[in-house]
């Protein structure tokens, strides 16, 4: 019997001669409704009946590439005739109903010419009057504009409610093996006061500082000058790896710290970013240091603004981006507002970070002075602080200089306020918005001036030449204060600061010996006392050479104490 050749039914192909695809529509798919999308669209709800979108702030988040579609919108067909309108007149109620209180005299009558009562108007008349209505129309006659403001006002608020919460990281990853200790928040902190400090004594001065330039003191809008890039070094050393701390740890003082952590821990309750700080106790004695290759020494830029820069960290104005180019202003603004190449005035030391075959470039205008502190009970503080330039007065005498420079980068998203516009004429109302943005910037400045003793602290304004780039400056002016008047200025207390830093000074001498970190909580109001190994942040090289002598820590082998 011959094998049955298996058949093939070719299926029927439609040609297409004007595009492509079927010529018709299927029998299965007629009267069906078709709603195109794409892949790459977003599922944010899994039905929306009405189509619309309930996140105001991206309205097309969840959006299709290919639009809503009109597929499913329902369509009612019926006679239009069948509806009828409802009157929705308001019905006026008799006077005997309009008030709490009511009598034909007159009296006893609600609000008595108070916001929406009613009067009875002049001449013995019976109609009545609203009088809150008529005195607004009244103000609004006379002050057109307080309407308008009252709407920014109130859509201010409505977006101020709406604005959503920035969840910002933390400065440092805290690790399984982490023990928290403490919480403390900024509430029991803003009312700690220790008021019996007496004025420090100075211990060592060195390096050596060059004179001010008056000339930068008539600086304005329309004289405005650019800013230089001035190559030289800063050293921002931390506690443990200063030579001159470790010699006055055998004799003087229990806490030891720079100016800068000094001020960060007395200004914390005005922060809004977070920051570290690693304590060291070692018997009786506290090292408070920064870890190594961290942000800590960067500057933030509208830290305390009511809208932050964005998280974005491609964008041009992104924090950390915004923190690298001020601290490139101030590096380079403190040093081209000096005499170059004139004679330095030189305190007794040189300075300690300078080693004699040191030739990488030339070292800034700075000058080092270590001082104590007597915090009482036993506690004394030895701080290394510093100063900027000094300035020698008619008289003779000489003052010592603190130098900073607040800058501009987009007036339209910090604040509106123009310098260019405003400088000159409202410079009072400039820095009271720099005041506002950068609270505790400013505050840290001031407390590092105060603790070095600085005559005066002195500020630049500068802004960039185009709001698109971020590596061109001008100076447009320059303002001086005491630290003493301008502390009293921005409501800065140091009674409570120096509160602040005596208790968690006397918090961590409770601690047994080791190693501790002091966290800003990103997002909450309030400071974290952790307890962590030893090891902790130790470089490859300093593992390896605490491995040969037996012994991990980064407090220097003869500022331990000796072993029993």
């Amino acid at each position: 019997m011959p094998e049955e050749v298996p058949h093939f039914v070719p299926p029927e192909i439609q040609n297409n001669p004007f595009g492509w695809g079927p010529c018709e529509m299927p029998d299965q798919f007629k009267d069906m409704p078709y709603q195109p999308f794409s892949k790459g669209d977003r599922i944010g709800k899994i039905s929306d009946w009405t189509g619309l979108s309930q996140d105001k702030k991206y309205l097309n988040k969840y959006q299709s590439q290919f639009g809503g579609g009109t597929q499913y919108t329902y369509y009612h067909e019926e006679d239009e005739n069948t509806f009828h309108l409802v009157d929705t007149a308001r019905v006026q109620k008799p006077p005997y109903q309009r008030g709490r209180h009511f009598r034909q005299g007159g009296r006893m009558m609600r609000g008595q010419g108070g916001r929406g009562g009613i009067s009875r108007l002049p001449g013995g008349s019976n109609q009545f009057q609203s009088l809150g209505k008529l005195n607004k129309l009244q103000r609004d006659r006379k002050n057109p504009n307080a309407r308008r403001g009252w709407n920014n006002k109130q859509g201010g608020r409505s977006n101020k409610n709406n604005m959503q919460m920035k969840s910002r990281d933390a400065s440092v990853t805290v690790r399984a093996d982490w023990n928290t200790i403490e919480e403390m928040d900024f509430v029991r902190f803003s009312k700690l006061s220790l008021p019996t400090v007496k004025d420090p004594e100075d211990l060592v001065c060195c390096g050596s500082l060059e004179y001010y330039d008056k000339t930068y003191d008539r600086i304005n809008v329309k004289n405005e000058k650019p800013l230089q890039r001035v190559d030289r070094l800063f050293h921002t050393v931390t506690t443990t790896d200063d030579p001159i701390i470790r010699k006055l740890v055998k004799t003087v003082g229990n806490v030891y710290a720079t100016d800068a952590i000094l001020a960060c821990l007395m200004c914390c309750t005005r922060s809004n970013y977070s920051w570290d700080i690693v304590i060291e106790k070692v018997g009786d004695k506290l090292f408070f240091d920064k870890r190594d290759n961290t942000e800590f020494d960067l500057l933030t830029v509208n830290e305390t603004a009511v809208e932050p820069p964005s998280e974005e960290a491609n964008s041009l104005n992104s924090p950390r981006n915004l923190a690298l180019e001020a601290t490139f202003i101030n590096h380079n603004f403190s040093q081209q507002v000096l005499k170059t190449g004139e004679a330095r005035y030189k305190f007794e030391e040189p300075n300690p970070f300078v080693s004699d075959d040191e030739t990488d470039g030339e070292v800034a205008s700075v000058a080092y002075r270590y001082r104590k502190w007597d915090l009482d009970n036993g506690i004394v503080l030895v701080a290394r602080c510093e100063h900027d330039s000094v300035l020698q007065v008619p008289n003779g005498d000489l003052q010592f200089l603190t130098i900073k420079a607040l800058n501009e980068w987009d007036s339209k998203l910090s604040g509106g306020v123009d310098w260019r516009h405003k400088l000159d004429v409202q410079r009072g109302g400039v820095l009271a918005t720099e005041l506002r943005n950068n609270a505790c910037k400013l505050a840290k400045w001031t407390v590092q001036a105060l603790l070095a003793g600085s005559d005066y602290i002195k500020f630049g304004y500068v802004s960039r030449v185009q709001v698109r780039d971020s590596s061109k400056h001008v100076i447009l002016g320059t303002q001086q204060y005491k630290p003493t008047e301008f502390a009293t200025q921005i409501n800065l207390n140091m009674d409570n600061a120096w509160g602040i830093l005596r208790c968690i000074i006397d918090l961590c001498m409770k601690q047994k010996d080791g190693k501790y970190l002091i966290m800003k909580d990103p997002n909450k109001p309030l400071i974290r006392l952790y307890d962590i190994p030893d090891n902790t942040f130790d470089s490859d090289n300093d593992e390896n050479e605490d491995e040969e002598i037996g012994e991990k820590s980064t407090i220097p082998a003869e500022l331990l104490p000796p072993n029993p």
